[in-house]
């Protein structure tokens, strides 16, 4: 829609030059695609048209620490409280509350265990074992 006085195509270099792909465009893809090759030897886990995967595992690796992290948190807070009620009722003021810390300290680390998979629940080896199956190797 131009007129004959103006130029007819936004971005073109010259008369001469239209037809022709610019050099610097195909070395530049060239470029493009040999450090996509690169990245995908380095990065084998990423998987095609997955643009949003480094976005989504760091996301999920935020949640499982979330997880984790209440899951000590809640375990200490319980042993706490615990302890304390125990001390009021008690009257063993500071012993109830020191002996339930730690034990709400072992069972958050124990919790956080189970759940990222270092240490297996025993009630299910036990259940197995009773049970005459054999246990799952891992």
């Amino acid at each position: 829609m131009a007129d004959k006085n103006g130029p007819d195509e936004t971005g073109k270099t010259g008369p001469g030059e239209q037809g022709r792909p610019d050099i610097r465009d195909d070395d530049l893809e060239r470029r493009r695609r040999e450090l996509e090759a690169l990245l995908a030897t380095r990065r084998p886990d990423r998987r095609e048209g997955g643009e949003g995967g480094a976005s989504s595992s760091s996301t999920a690796g935020y949640g499982q620490a979330l997880k984790l992290s209440s899951e000590f948190i809640a375990g200490i807070a319980v042993g706490a409280g615990l302890g304390w009620a125990i001390d009021r009722m008690a009257g063993t003021s500071p012993w109830g509350l020191i002996v339930f810390l730690l034990l709400g300290f072992g069972a958050g680390i124990l919790n956080v265990l189970r759940s990222a998979g270092v240490v297996a629940d025993q009630g299910l080896k036990a259940s197995d074992k009773a049970a005459g199956r054999p246990e799952k190797e891992q």
